[in-house]
Order: structure tokens, then C-alpha cells, then sequence
């Protein structure tokens, strides 16, 4: 008979996977297959001082009952966690600041940077890069930090997995809050619905952790230690950070093999008030 741990694991289990299906959007998905082919995948967008657009920066809006505010700016902004991707289903939509969403160009949909900002995103486990413009809001799903278009996410191999750990830092370039463009600068129309080739590339997987805490005190760092494995939450152990001085002593979980295991410890984190969990590459 299983334990009630066990049981509570399948019950978080299964409302993740619920809200995963929701987040994957059921009708959406890659291109149909068509006759014609895009040869190359699209460079990286090419980032440029843009004013901000006057739609889709609120400052505070609200979806499916949730509020968001929008930064103030994009300096600075660098943060670890989960992408997903969107693509058929949007593919001609219009997107937050009222450009027309492609499947194949570098753009992407993030809760609260401004309308537009260039960001660099990078697949942790592959190291895989690309740089995106962010012209649309998104993803309104619990624990999911940017969502990417077709084209980005092919190039970070997320396609197959439906999402990925990924490391988000904004490029320069952010407009003053107080600027409005007198036009808006005219999109590209939507490519046709033929889906791009990739080409095969071997790269070295990274092992991805999760930091549970930082401490300058030993005795501090085996008591959060103690609290993991009592929750069996996974292979946790204590790093000695000997780079600083003093030394710090960090507690870390892993190595994350999936992004569901890393949603599944981070509901359990959350459960134990900690919610400022890192994500560590090696």
C-alpha cells in the first residue's frame, strides 16, 4: 500500500500533468507538412534601440484572474527556469503589441519585461543560444518563464520535449518608460506553413542542479540538508564554495533530469516555504 508521501507525490504529479496539457495548447503545435521547405533556420534577431510600443505594456494588466506589472525597465534582467513554445495554432495572430505572430521568426512572449525587448535565452542542458525579441505576453501557466516561437525553439532543440530549463538575460537597448513610437514599425507578414530544416548537431549535455540555499554557516547549511532528505526530494548534498570569503556552503539538489522532475521539486519547495530555488549547470 503506498506511504502517504507516495500518494501526494501522484496527486502533484497529476495536476501537473493536467496543467501541462493545458499549457501545450491542444490544437497547437509544429507546421503541417507541406511540399516546400525553409532551407536555413532564421538568424537570431538583431537587437536595436526601439521605443516602447504603446500596446502590451500596462503598467499592470491581468489575465485569467492574475495580475501582472510590467518592468520599468529590462536592465539587469537575467533569470533561470522553464520555456515553453508556441507555434500553428498563433501562427498570423495578433500578438501583445498588435504585430502579427510567425511561428518562424526569433520573437517571444514573456509576463513582464517590456514590449519590445531583446533578450538572449540559453538551453542549460545543451548550452544551445539564440537571441529573441520579446513582442508578446506569456506564458500564463505556473512556473513557466518565457515562451518562445517554433523557430527559437528548434534552434534550442526544445521541439520534441515541449519545453526546456533555460537562462533568460535581456540586451541593452530598453527605452525610456516615458517614449512611444509615433508608428509602429510595419512586421514582416507570416511566412507560409512550411516548416523549417534543421540540421543535426552533437553537443555535450550539462548536468542541471537545483541550489536550495546558500550559507555562511555550516551548521545552518546541514539543518537545510537534513530538511531535504527528510522530504526525499532527491540526491541533495553540501557544496563548499572556497571562491568566497569566507567560504559559503551551498545546498543543492540533482542532477534535474526533466523539466517535470524540476516542477515536481519546486511544488515540493514551495510546500516548505522555500521559493527562490537556483538552477545550477556543470
Amino acid at each position: 500500500m503506498p506511504n502517504k508521501q507516495s500518494t501526494a507525490l501522484l496527486i502533484v504529479l497529476l495536476g501537473l500533468t493536467l496543467a501541462s496539457c493545458g499549457s501545450n495548447r491542444p490544437q497547437d503545435g509544429p507546421p503541417r507538412s507541406g511540399s516546400g521547405s525553409i532551407a536555413n533556420l532564421p538568424g537570431d534577431a538583431i537587437p536595436r534601440p526601439e521605443a516602447r510600443s504603446r500596446y502590451g505594456n500596462g503598467p499592470v494588466y491581468e489575465v485569467l484572474g492574475n495580475r501582472y506589472s510590467v518592468m520599468q525597465s529590462s536592465d539587469g534582467y537575467k533569470e533561470r527556469g522553464v520555456a515553453s513554445w508556441y507555434g500553428r495554432k498563433f501562427h498570423g495572430r495578433l500578438t501583445s503589441n498588435r504585430e502579427p505572430y510567425n511561428m518562424y521568426a526569433m520573437t517571444a512572449a514573456h509576463k513582464s519585461l517590456p514590449l519590445p525587448t531583446y533578450v538572449r535565452v540559453r538551453n542549460l542542458s545543451n548550452n544551445k543560444s539564440v537571441v529573441v525579441r520579446v513582442n508578446d505576453r506569456g506564458p500564463f501557466v505556473h512556473n513557466r518563464i518565457i515562451d518562445l516561437s517554433y523557430s527559437a525553439a528548434l534552434k534550442l532543440d526544445m521541439i520534441k520535449d515541449g519545453t526546456g530549463l533555460v537562462e533568460i538575460e535581456a540586451i541593452g537597448f530598453d527605452a525610456p518608460a516615458g517614449d512611444r513610437p509615433v508608428r509602429q514599425t510595419t512586421a514582416a507578414p507570416p511566412a507560409p506553413e512550411t516548416a523549417p530544416e534543421a540540421i543535426p548537431e552533437t553537443v555535450a549535455e550539462n548536468q542541471i542542479y537545483v541550489q536550495v540555499g546558500a550559507f555562511g554557516d555550516i551548521e545552518n547549511a546541514e539543518r537545510r540538508l537534513a530538511l531535504m532528505r527528510s522530504r526525499s526530494l532527491g540526491t541533495s548534498f553540501v557544496v563548499e564554495d572556497t571562491s568566497q570569503s569566507p567560504s559559503l556552503f551551498r545546498v543543492r539538489i540533482g542532477p534535474i533530469k526533466s523539466v517535470l522532475q524540476y516542477d515536481l521539486l519546486v511544488e515540493e519547495l514551495e510546500n516548505l516555504g522555500i521559493t527562490d530555488p537556483y538552477l545550477i549547470t556543470e
